[in-house]
């Protein structure tokens, strides 16, 4: 069975994620959203929430799982038995750090591969950067009286 793990902080998890992981459904018989903890980060959503948010995407889908985990991805990959890491990036800057992650796991263990997708032109301006700035400043209804 191909395993994938797709990591990320998904702070929160996005339409354009959520594409990355249909499309690799056509590649894996597993896909494990694993939902990075770092407790130097501050996040707008809880571990517990994010993992919600990430599954609430896939209500009807058995191959898709998800956790949360704080240690290497690599690590994770050990103990799930995965031997691939999924991976989505939008542009050139995705590609210069999405390269250097992907060394340093073959450094760390070359029997596991990483995969990129490229992102479909509809998500390639979609970022959980941008999706936190909606949700943290919503617009005000044009119509709304003050």
């Amino acid at each position: 069975m191909k395993k994938a793990i797709f990591p990320g902080s998904f702070d929160p998890f996005t339409r354009g994620h959520e594409a990355i992981v249909r499309r690799g459904l056509q590649l894996f018989d597993r896909i494990v959203i694993a939902i990075g903890v770092n407790t130097e980060k501050q996040y707008m959503f809880s571990p517990e929430e994010r993992l919600r948010l990430a599954l609430d995407f896939f209500p009807d889908e058995p191959r898709i799982e998800a956790l949360t985990y704080s240690d290497m991805t690599v690590d994770l990959c050990h103990r799930l038995g995965a031997s691939f890491i999924l991976r989505g990036i939008r542009n050139e800057k995705d590609l210069i750090y999405e390269q250097t992650i992907a060394a340093v796991n073959h450094t760390l263990d070359p029997s596991i591969e990483t995969v990129i997708l490229l992102a479909d032109i509809e998500h390639q301006d979609i970022s959980s950067t941008l999706e936190r700035e909606r949700l943290a400043h919503p617009q005000t209804d044009p119509h709304q009286q003050h």
